[in-house]
Formats: C-alpha cells, structure tokens, sequence
C-alpha cells in the first residue's frame, strides 16, 4: 500500500497555508472546475440535472444491494469475452497479482493511464522493485511523477504544480531547453512518451466504470495516452475497486452525463474507450491478453457498514473538492493519502483505519457544500459526523480523537448547561474576565490556552450583555395573555 502519512494532517494544513502559490493555483481550479460546472447544469436546467442524478443514485443503490450478483455477472463475461478476472482482498494480494502477470510474460516497460486505485496500492513501486520500468501517460500524472510526488486532486493530480515549476522539472529531468511555453513543454512530453507507449510491453489502467451485462472496462480521458495504453501493448491490465461495477450499457448513458459535467464541466470528455476482452482476430489492434484485477482493500467494510455504504456510490468526479472550503485551503497532500477533500476524509479512515487517520472526520466546516455538488447525493457531512462520533466513542486509546483534558472540557460543559443558575453565573465572571480583551465587541487577542489557539487566526466573539435567554423572557413578557 501507499505510504500513508494521515496523522500529520493538521502540521500539513498548516504549512499549506502558508503556501501562497499552493493556495493561488487551489483558488484558481476551485473556481474553473465548480464555475464550469455550473454553467453545464444551468444549461440543462436543474429540473432535469436532479432526474439524472436521482437516477444515477438508484443504479448505485441497486448494484451494491446485488454486488455479488454483478460481479459474477461481469466475471462471465469478462471470461466470454477472451479476458480474465483476478480478485485480490487487499493491497499486498492485488500487487502480487500484478506483479506475477508481468514476471511471467517478461514484462520491461509498462505504460499507465490514470488509476486512483494504483496510486491506492503503490503499484508503480511494486513493479519497479520486479524490474519493470513504470511510465505513468496522463500529462498531469506524468508530471508528479517525475517530481516524486502524488496526486494532489482526483482530476487534476499536477494542480498545485505552476508552469514555472513545470518548465524547470522538464529541463531538469528530461535535459530539454528551459520554457514556459504550455503547448512546447506539451510537446516535450508527447515526444518522451511516445516512445514508451512503442516499447510497452504491459498497458495499466483504472476504470470509471465496469459494465456486468457486457465485461467491458470503461474509461474517460481527455488525452489519448488511455487509448494508446489500452491497445498498443500486447497485454493490458485494468486494476480498480469493486465499487465500479454498474449493470448495464443503458446505465453507463447516465453517468456519461453526470462525470464529465461534475469533474470539468465539459458535456463530454474527449475519449470515452469502452474495452472487452482483448483483441479478436478481425480487430487492427488491441492487447494479446487482458487481464482485470478487482480490488477490495476495505471496501467490503464500508459495504457492510450502512451508516457508510453511500461513499461506495464515489464516481471520483472531484467535485466536492473544488467547492470544498477547507481543501481549497489546504490542497490534496495535507490530507495524507490517495484520496483528498470530503470523500477522501470518509474513505480514508475505514480504508487504513480510524486510529491512523483520526484527523480526517474533523477536516471539515460540514458547510454540506459537498452534498450539494455531488452528482451521486452522497450526505458527505452525515459521514462525517458519524465517524466523529464513532471517534468520540471509540474504546480504543489509538482512536480516540479528544485528548483527556477535552474530554474533560466537554463533561464540564455538559454539566454546566444543564444548571441554569450556575451558568448565569458562570457568564457573568466571563463578562467580567474578557473586558481587558474586548475591542469593538470581539476579542481580538488572548493570551492564555486553549483559546489563544482560537485567537492566533480569528477573533472570538464577545459575551453580549444580554443572554438569549434573557431576551427570550422579556420578549415573552410583552405578549398578551392567552384569552380561554
């Protein structure tokens, strides 16, 4: 698996923001990515843009209610169709799939179109330790990996990159003239690449989709590297989670209308490759073998859990991370892992754990933004707040979120809140402790923990000199009584 590095959220977040390039390329994706959304549902009108998305949550509903169903299903075919289907429980068993299929054909070079779920299992690493050399194809992809980084966003992994920052990584790694020219350094990739994607021996790549009904593998890309990679060597392999499988090719016109909007805010994307079973003897190309590989890795355990199951119905649009406030804060490496943004802080810490992503649950305002733009519907903030109460909850001492002292802090108030007196009380030496700090009704500055943490970045609003209560009692006083 993944290096996972979850338990550093918060020192991440904070030099993240600290980072002013980082938070002027999140402002700019944010606003590109969610404005062309919305100007692609304002084109269809919202009436019929909440019947797709009714419609695409009923197909995932029925599919995970009959997932064993149509993963057999979809094994028939794949196996009708020439093709073999390999399921692996967890990362080390999917990668040594992997890693078998390209020892035993004598695998040199591998090229890969963009596969959230490889990026989940470490695959590049597995297979280069087996001798292989790896080339990831998608230009953003292409680009973190000649860093050494990970992807920082589910569409766009090379967003927090500048094309400064590019220009210098392509001189660098490649030995090609310094530009900033797009289309140039465009350029310099295409060439590098091309000469890969000739040598490939093994083709890798995710899926947005698996049809049941057919066995065919679906992709959405905006490049042609996906296609290149899925026909050009002589055995393709795509590896993805169990959650991608949806019944039928009618369903698949549905979500052809729902991902592109949601995660570009285009009608289309450029290249939507539908694959079955390797090539027939009619066909100009296409791999000798093809092999799918159906990952769980934890999934199983958001499948049986029904307060979680909807993160399972996830296309990866990406679209709660561009109207996300606190990613677009932060950007997609604070969080730790594959997976950044909302969905990312629901799947991560079932995925790897509680105990080592117990931050995750916490990294949101639960604004419901993210609900809102989900193609799906997922309730993102319900997730999350019942992952913060399993938290809360938790026996054990490596999950537990709250240290002693707020654990302490919460009885005290709970306790306090239930004594009217007693908090009248308590507010008045408040009113009388905050006068040396109030200015112009807020509190700019305290010098003492815990609210200094408070304090360091935004103010704290000053005890008014009414409570509500009071103002509750005397508004109650001026209404007349009750006539029988």
């Amino acid at each position: 698996m993944a290096e996972i590095k979850t338990k550093d959220f918060q020192a991440a977040s904070r030099r993240s923001i600290q980072d002013p390039q980082l938070r002027r390329a999140l402002q700019r994706v944010g606003a590109g990515f969610d404005g062309a959304r919305r100007e692609n549902i304002a084109e269809v009108t919202p009436q019929v843009w909440e019947a797709w998305r009714e419609q695409a949550r009923r197909i995932k509903v029925h599919t995970l209610e009959h997932l064993d169903y149509y993963l057999e299903l979809l094994d028939q075919r794949v196996t009708q169709a020439g093709g073999q289907m390999h399921y692996a429980k967890d990362a080390a068993q999917a990668n040594a799939i992997v890693a078998q299929l390209a020892r035993s054909r004598g695998v040199r070079i591998a090229t890969k179109s963009k596969s959230m779920v490889s990026e989940e299992l470490g695959l590049n690493h597995v297979l280069e330790e087996a001798g292989v050399e790896v080339y990831e194809t998608d230009l953003g992809e292409y680009i973190i990996q000649l860093a050494g980084e990970t992807p920082s966003h589910l569409v766009a992994p090379a967003l927090h990159k500048t094309k400064e920052q590019v220009a210098q990584l392509l001189s660098q790694k490649l030995g090609v003239p310094l530009t900033d020219d797009i289309e140039t350094m465009a350029a310099v990739a295409r060439n590098a690449l091309r000469e890969k994607f000739l040598q490939s021996d093994l083709g890798i790549s995710g899926a947005n989709f698996l049809v049941a009904e057919t066995g065919t593998l679906v992709i959405f890309t905006n490049e042609g590297n996906g296609r290149l990679c899925t026909s050009a060597p002589r055995m393709h392999i795509g590896i993805t989670g169990m959650e991608k499988v949806i019944p039928s090719l009618q369903d698949l016109a549905v979500f052809m209308r729902l991902l592109p909007r949601s995660a570009t805010g285009q009608r289309l994307t450029s290249y939507v490759t539908l694959v079955t079973g390797p090539r027939r003897a009619d066909d100009e190309d296409g791999p000798e073998e093809f092999h799918l590989v159906i990952v769980d890795n934890g999934r199983s355990r958001l499948l049986a859990d029904p307060e979680l199951r909807e993160a399972l119905y996830c296309i990866r649009c990406g679209a709660c991370l561009n109207i996300c406030p606190v990613y677009q804060k932060v950007g997609g490496h604070a969080y730790g892992w594959v997976y950044p943004g909302p969905i990312g802080a629901v799947i991560t810490p079932v995925l790897v754990g509680l105990g080592q992503a117990k931050d995750l649950p916490f990294a949101s305002s639960l604004c419901g933004a993210c609900r809102e733009a989900c193609p799906i519907k997922i309730n993102l903030p319900r997730m999350l707040l019942h992952l913060r109460h399993k938290l809360a909850e938790s026996p054990n001492a490596d999950e537990k979120s709250s240290s002693p002292a707020e654990t302490a802090a919460a009885h005290g108030y709970a306790g306090l809140m239930g004594r009217p007196k007693l908090l009248a009380a308590a507010r008045g030496l408040g009113r009388l402790a905050q006068m040396p700090f109030v200015r112009d009704g807020k509190i700019p500055h305290i010098p003492l923990p815990p609210l200094s943490g408070w304090t360091k970045t935004k103010d704290l609003p000053a005890l008014p000199p009414r409570s509500f209560r009071d103002i509750w009692d005397q508004e109650l006083s001026r209404l007349p009584d009750k006539q029988d």
